[in-house]
């Protein structure tokens, strides 16, 4: 069986993972889990403990990327460890469901905040932005390795430095405190149960989610035994 050319280095497996992790979640879903968590304290812990399951699972794969590196992550891991057929029907799950799914979440958010931008929120017009979005990255990524490698990069540093200065910019020209204490009083004063906590970690796991995409590109990263745990363990803490 031909195999992959094995071109990305480290920091574009590093790239791919924050890459992918950073997304449309973490621009959309805070406000949400604020609303199912309106205690301050638990609204951290739960991204505490969203933070702590990620990592979990990123030390799991860490392991399991240095022993299979090759192309299909999950899926290899799952055919050497329950056999072909569920590999199989998760391969179609990924295909027909997961994936389509994800894809279709992050361009409709991204597409609607870019058409927000222009003055346009007309539903028709972000799901058709939602489309060419998807067919542009593709065809950045059909078009070679070193191409999509270099958007990939890019994309990555801008979302990252982009959120840094998000922060920054929040803490230094913050409003009055005295005309925040209100809303804040009154959003602290709402009740929190363990389904309200569960819900909200949902909300959680879907930020980080997509740590685990770069297994997807194993068998194209070179020095694969040494560069996708060092990938796993060093870009999840990252994003």
């Amino acid at each position: 069986m031909a195999e992959l050319p094995r071109r990305l280095g480290l920091y574009s497996a590093i790239a791919v993972l924050v890459g992918t992790t950073i997304g449309s979640g973490i621009f959309r879903s805070p406000a949400g889990v604020a609303e199912k968590i309106p205690d301050p304290t638990l609204f951290f812990l739960a991204w505490i403990a969203g933070g702590l399951c990620i990592l979990s699972g990123a030390l799991t794969y860490a392991e399991l990327a240095g022993a299979l590196p090759h192309t299909g992550g999950v899926f290899v891991y799952l055919r050497e460890a329950f056999g072909s057929l569920l590999a199989f029907l998760f391969g179609w799950a990924e295909l027909t469901i997961i994936r389509a799914s994800a894809l279709g979440a992050i361009s409709t958010v991204f597409s609607e905040y870019l058409l927000r931008l222009a003055g346009n929120l007309d539903p028709a017009a972000i799901h058709y932005g939602a489309a060419i979005t998807i067919l542009f990255v593709a065809a950045f990524n059909s078009a070679g390795i070193h191409i999509a490698a270099a958007v990939q990069n890019f994309t990555t540093c801008s979302k990252y430095f982009a959120l840094v200065a998000l922060v920054l910019v929040s803490l230094v020209f913050s409003p009055d405190p005295s005309r925040s204490v209100a809303p804040a009083a009154a959003l602290s004063s709402g009740p929190t149960n363990i389904g309200l906590f569960g819900l909200a970690l949902i909300s959680v796991l879907w930020v980080y989610d997509g740590w685990a995409d770069v297994t997807f590109i194993s068998g194209e990263i070179s020095n694969p035994e040494r560069y996708l745990p060092v990938a796993l363990i060093v870009g999840t803490p990252w994003r």
